[in-house]
């Protein structure tokens, strides 16, 4: 695939919009995860209290990525995506001037998973406007709007610093009416717009086997991208005693990592398969982390973290490379789903690593626990990628040789019936 063959098909400003809505909304989704040794230091949290709140907005961004994703299905990635961004306001104006609690704080944290769920709306609109060899590389390059961590990760530190933090969460108001902006102005529906799902066809996903392993790999490598993303800043201030601000610039640097290399994922499994991408990208992943599980010095530990958000960055766009060819009229609903899965997985991740440090005194155990995850992942990729070659993901892994036309002429079949041959399809 050529990036001149790429730039001809689709439609640009969608995409553009897609990427910045997707960006700024995460740059405030992720926002308390640079605030928390701010808010630490203010409420006198306690590492559990600290992973739980910066855990709960991905928690938040679990449950509301299926609302939105349903939403997209039935009334259109656009219109969604503006609801959405209307809605974001509501806890940036609560965290400015109500949050002066640890209940209330929690509150606006779950609130604060309305732009998480941003992922159920770019990644559908864009998806509807390429054909399947280009699905990769428009996915990567609109899922790269995950960098708004870096965003985060770099201004609301300093922001803290001169204003206070409930001053920073009032000023990242700011982007998300540049995102508004960006996406009233440029997003445009596909012309091949899906009907509206009904409530079966929901079902019916769910009940798909394939389904379930595409939010199990999601769950560990968006889960483990975002879930390290959110905790990085306070493990580098306490395991290594970094200063709060430069805290935020190593996380900084470490999630544009896993950012960059979103849609570099995407392009590698365009022209090899998402599968063998996949399953490497896991193992690499696992010898990464168990290098960082020692918790060697600091010098050691950030080219660690930074290869290891890399390769998880990756992953997200290699596990989405395959998605939108397994469930092409359905891409909305499955969207939410996964993503809500990586959601979860990111919740999962710093509440474990705070409640451990708690427990052992040590971040090492929610680390470990990481890599066993990749490793159980490369290898149920490798058990099921003889099924999916068999049934739609063609032969020797290269998913470019489905034919789309089968899941826009039948709906997705249950579980029982989705191994039927390539062939036996056509």
């Amino acid at each position: 695939m050529k990036l001149t063959e790429f730039a001809k098909v689709g439609h640009w400003p969608t995409l553009l919009a897609a990427f910045v809505y997707f960006d700024l909304s995460f740059c405030v989704w992720y926002l308390l995860g640079p605030l928390a040794n701010f808010i630490a230091e203010d409420l006198g949290l306690s590492a559990t209290e600290k992973g739980l709140l910066v855990a709960t907005p991905l928690l938040g961004g679990a449950l509301f990525r299926i609302v939105m994703g349903a939403l997209t299905d039935h009334v259109g990635a656009r219109r969604t995506g503006l609801i959405g961004i209307g809605l974001t306001f509501v806890p940036l104006l609560l965290g400015w001037l109500a949050a002066g609690s640890l209940p209330r704080l929690f509150a606006v944290a779950l609130l604060l998973g309305v732009p998480g769920a941003s992922f159920a709306v770019a990644l559908p609109l864009v998806s509807r406007w390429y054909p399947p060899q280009h699905q990769g590389l428009a996915m990567g390059i609109a899922g790269a709007g995950n960098s708004g961590t870096v965003l985060a990760a770099l201004l609301m530190p300093r922001l803290a610093e001169a204003y206070g933090w409930r001053a920073a969460m009032g000023l990242a108001m700011v982007p998300m009416a540049v995102a508004g902006l960006v996406f009233l102005l440029c997003a445009r529906e596909s012309p091949d717009q899906p009907p509206p799902r009904r409530l079966r066809d929901y079902i019916g996903v769910l009940r798909q086997l394939d389904t379930l392993w595409f939010c199990l790999f999601y769950g560990i490598t968006f889960g483990g991208f975002v879930g390290l993303a959110s905790f990085l800043g306070i493990l580098f201030h306490e395991q290594y005693g970094v200063p709060k601000v430069a805290a935020g610039d190593l996380t900084a640097l470490c999630v544009f990592a896993g950012s960059f290399m979103r849609p570099v994922g995407g392009l590698l499994a365009d022209r090899h398969g998402g599968i063998p991408v996949l399953s490497l990208l896991y193992g690499a992943v696992a010898l990464l982390l168990l290098g960082v599980a020692a918790l060697p010095p600091l010098w050691l530990a950030t080219p660690l973290f930074v290869l290891a958000l890399a390769l998880l960055g990756a992953g997200n766009g290699s596990v989405f490379q395959l998605v939108p060819l397994r469930f092409r009229r359905e891409i909305g609903v499955v969207t939410g789903l996964v993503g809500a899965a990586g959601g979860l997985g990111g919740f999962l991740l710093p509440a474990a690593l705070g409640v451990l440090k708690d427990v052992s005194g040590s971040y090492a155990g929610g680390l470990l626990a990481l890599v066993f995850l990749c490793l159980w992942g490369m290898t149920l990729v490798l058990a099921v990628s003889g099924g999916w070659r068999l049934t739609w993901a063609g032969q020797a892994g290269d998913a470019q040789v489905v034919r789309p036309t089968v899941q826009a002429e039948r709906p997705s079949r249950p579980s029982g019936d989705s191994r039927v041959p390539v062939a036996a399809r056509r």
